[in-house]
């Protein structure tokens, strides 16, 4: 019937379903926040994302987006700051806190609009 199989627990058959297959995307830190997002205040899209097999491929895109804005985002910003490899031999202390003024930086933005949205 349809090629749905059975399991006989008593006396009810019960259909075998179980959610598409899809493959273990690998979890980066944005990827598993959006997850954990999703299941606590996105519910249905979770769940719709779960059942129709597509959520390992959407934290997969969700990571690489972040990943590239994120690059993007310390280089344009860290060129806007003055922020160069002349600073960083002159001074590397300064050119490692500034660079990590400029991640943190990038990264609260890209967990507002991309993550937490």
């Amino acid at each position: 019937m349809n090629g749905i199989t059975y399991t006989r627990q008593g006396d009810y058959n019960l259909p075998n379903l179980l959610p598409p297959q899809e493959p273990e995307a690998p979890s980066g830190k944005c990827a598993l926040l959006r997850k954990k997002f999703l299941k606590e205040h996105r519910r249905i899209t979770y769940t719709n994302l779960l059942t129709s097999g597509q959520l390992s491929s959407h934290l997969a895109e969700i990571e690489q987006t972040a990943q590239r804005q994120m690059e993007q985002m310390v280089t344009q910003m860290a060129k806007e700051n003055g922020v160069t490899e002349e600073l960083k031999e002159r001074d590397p202390m300064k050119w490692v806190g500034l660079m990590n003024n400029l991640q943190n930086a990038a990264e609260e933005i890209i967990l507002k609009e991309l993550i937490y949205n």
